[in-house]
């Protein structure tokens, strides 16, 4: 890695030779002493500027950005969010209560998406007067009436149509085509939408669209909205008009370290979908998540031994897979680093953590620069479905994470104490 500059994808960098590996002005190595390791460190300055990404590339059409909860829900990431403008696309009851808790004002630039919505959460972002609901069955919607219906609050609803549209990324993160779980064939949505024309507690107020996630070419989410766009045409000769097209999330990184323009990267994908949406003039809401804080996050660990086992070398962490599953979940890559960098040509390693499971591991036969017990090391673009995944397997206790705006770093949570996690347990 070089110096930090205008086009870097990251805010982690080694100012001089010599220095340890900083997160903007501040030293990673100063940060582990203080609060200890494993440790999450996030930029707010990366996460503000892919925000503005977005709101330059579209400044010509009505839009809001609704940073996806799920990539990372600490209060202090959504605050950030929040007091910049954004919305939020939530998953569950819980992340709205984390909105509600960080930012109440909030409340109406949220959306609600997933399949699974229960009574209780419905009720609860009905009385927020959340934006919308992004509908993915015909059950839910009934539900949505009923509940709609007793709270007398008429709602705005949006479906979550299936394009079947396919997107070339992981199969556990694609969700667009017609066997995935998620949304309702678009096919049928036609004659949803006449169904609710005129109900009193339902309005029809947009249509949503969501094919997967970390997809890297702009094609496919053109696609998608040119099919939104022709059904937005056909419900508009008939009289509904829509007033918003959620364009979901899933822009996709580069977790290699490679050349990234992500500003590039984010006008191409803006261009796809205004050409798309020709003709459209209502509001477009999109869902960027990983997007805007992956490669904002690392996680810093040390080293806790470097083992041989035959034609093996081991790097055996402190940080493990219960703080970082995607290696083990997804096969996913994530650069490491050293943050003091030694003399010596790289190793072939595997890096691995403490826990006592063969998939324990952040990287297999990886050249890595030289390390020894006591040393830190950097997990890289890792502020995304790091510590929203993560868990007390092994009974250990999940990081710190601070957060790191210009020259000053805040604790925004205390690494978990043995009494947190014995609190909710009865003998």
């Amino acid at each position: 890695m070089t110096a930090e500059s205008a086009s870097s994808p990251r805010p982690f960098h080694y100012p001089q030779p010599g220095s340890a590996l900083h997160c903007g002005k501040v030293s990673l190595d100063a940060l582990a002493r203080r609060h200890g390791t494993p440790l999450y460190v996030y930029s707010a300055d990366q996460i503000v500027e892919r925000l503005r990404m977005f709101d330059e590339a579209l400044a010509g059409r009505d839009h809001l950005v609704c940073y996806a909860v799920k990539a990372n829900s600490a209060l202090a990431i959504v605050k950030l969010l929040a007091d910049k403008g954004a919305g939020f696309d939530i998953v569950s009851g819980g992340e709205l209560e984390r909105v509600l808790a960080a930012a109440p004002e909030a409340a109406g630039r949220v959306v609600f998406s997933g399949v699974g919505k229960t009574a209780a959460e419905i009720d609860r972002a009905l009385t927020a007067d959340i934006l919308e609901f992004n509908v993915e069955s015909e059950a839910e919607l009934e539900l949505l009436a009923a509940r709609a219906k007793k709270l007398k609050r008429k709602t705005r609803f949006a479906l979550r149509v299936n394009p079947d549209v396919f997107a070339e990324t992981h199969p556990y993160i694609s969700t667009g085509l017609r066997e995935h779980k998620f949304g309702i064939d678009i096919r049928r949505a036609l004659a949803i939408y006449r169904s609710v024309a005129g109900h009193r507690w339902l309005e029809p107020h947009g249509v949503s669209v969501h094919i997967g996630s970390q997809i890297r070419s702009a094609d496919p989410f053109g696609a998608a909205l040119e099919r939104l766009n022709k059904l937005v045409r056909q419900l508009r000769r008939e009289g509904i008009a829509l007033k918003s097209v959620d364009a979901g999330g899933g822009l996709g990184i580069d977790y290699h370290g490679g050349a990234f323009d992500a500003a590039a990267r984010v006008r191409e994908y803006a261009v796809a979908i205004d050409r798309a949406l020709e003709g459209f003039e209502g509001r477009l809401l999109l869902e960027p998540g990983r997007f805007l804080v992956a490669q904002a996050g690392a996680l810093v660990a040390r080293v806790l031994q470097v083992k041989r086992n035959g034609s093996k070398t081991f790097v055996i962490t402190d940080a493990a897979m219960n703080d970082l599953i995607r290696p083990a979940l997804y096969q996913a890559y994530h650069e490491i680093v050293p943050v003091k960098r030694r003399a010596g040509r790289p190793r072939t390693v595997d890096v691995v953590g403490p826990v006592c499971e063969t998939g324990d591991f952040f990287a297999r036969d990886r050249k890595l620069a030289p390390v020894e017990p006591g040393d830190l090391v950097a997990l890289l673009d890792a502020g995304a479905y790091g510590m929203a995944q993560s868990s007390n397997y092994n009974t250990r206790l999940r990081p710190a994470e601070v957060l790191v705006e210009g020259g000053k770093a805040r604790l925004i949570r205390r690494r978990e104490t043995m009494a947190d996690l014995l609190a909710p347990e009865m003998l």
